[in-house]
């Protein structure tokens, strides 16, 4: 009666090894939820590459003038302003100079372009430089 208790025993543990050998591969199953998640992502860091660690945009702005007289660079925004209404004109003053800047960018491309059109009223001097800049996402209009 031992011996056949024992022969099963040493039976039932080389089935159970042998079971456990022949069964090598594994299913995953992955939640659907997850591709949605990571195509999310993907987009929130294409956003946040364009944008500051304060949250806002970088861009390019198109600077006019710098100069140390606030008067010229008061003349040059009503000017700027007066000929060109679709683009918003900045006055900074980073001491000693005032400086007037037009336009918000995201693409140095289309500064490029502008500065085509602004260069034919103001030859002297139109330099692209970038800067943080005023926009809103399409995305954040919506909500």
């Amino acid at each position: 009666m031992k011996t056949a208790l024992f022969l099963l025993l040493i039976g039932l543990s080389v089935s159970s090894s042998v079971f456990a050998c022949s069964s090598d591969t594994v299913i995953m199953v992955k939640d659907a939820r997850l591709d949605i998640l990571v195509a999310k992502q993907n987009q929130i860091n294409k956003r946040t590459a364009m944008m500051t660690s304060a949250g806002l945009y970088k861009g390019y702005r198109l600077q006019v003038i710098s100069t140390a007289k606030r008067d010229d660079a008061n003349k040059m925004k009503t000017d700027l302003m007066n000929r060109f209404p679709e683009q918003k004109s900045y006055t900074l003053f980073q001491s000693p100079n005032f400086k007037v800047r037009i336009g918000n960018f995201l693409k140095k491309e289309d500064a490029e372009k502008y500065r085509n059109q602004i260069s034919k009223f103001f030859p002297k001097g139109i330099y692209i430089v970038e800067d943080t800049i005023e926009y809103t996402h399409p995305e954040e209009e919506q909500e």
